[in-house]
């Protein structure tokens, strides 16, 4: 098993989150803050939307199973890249979209991916592409929430979560 992580920011945390753990491969997520200003801020503090941070989810990811140019290719199924800090109904700074990396290596796949991406679209994409400066876990009652709470909030169709439970990575 060769363990690697990349964080997502896709618009609200809860969704995205869901979804990435539906991947198969995916081994852990966990919701949080990146590249803000502020450390180790609280949610409340966040959705003010002048801390500069983003949700994002945080994914460990066996390299094994699905590759990060897959994990990519999935992550962009679900967002309108070339959409300016709005995803479903959120709005503001926070709710940016961004690949945020670790490791040094994984930047030539999230370009390549992103200029991939860029050729499907005439408008210029809005996807952050950044190494990883800062990540800062949400509350708990953010983790997993869409396990607890079904029927909560989720900019990310649910038909894509179910789909990608199942989804034939080697065509992705």
């Amino acid at each position: 098993m060769t363990i690697r992580t990349i964080y997502l920011a896709g618009g609200c945390y809860w969704g995205v989150e869901k979804y990435a753990a539906s991947i198969p491969g995916v081994l852990e997520t966990e919701v949080g803050f990146a590249n803000g200003r502020l450390a180790a801020p609280a949610y409340v503090q966040v959705k003010k939307g002048d801390t500069g941070h983003a949700e994002t989810v945080r994914i460990a990811y066996d390299a094994d199973v699905i590759s990060l140019r897959t994990l990519l290719r999935l992550f962009f199924r679900i967002i309108d890249p070339t959409s300016f800090e709005k995803q479903g109904e959120d709005e503001g700074n926070q709710y940016r979209t961004g690949v945020y990396w670790c490791d040094p290596a994984d930047e030539g796949t999230v370009r390549d991916e992103l200029a991939a991406l860029q050729a499907r679209y005439d408008a210029p994409l809005a996807v952050e592409a950044l190494p990883l400066r800062s990540f800062w876990p949400a509350e708990e009652y953010h983790q997993k929430y869409l396990d607890k709470n079904p029927t909560g909030y989720c900019h990310v169709p649910w038909d894509m979560i179910d789909w990608v439970k199942t989804a034939d990575l080697s065509e992705i």
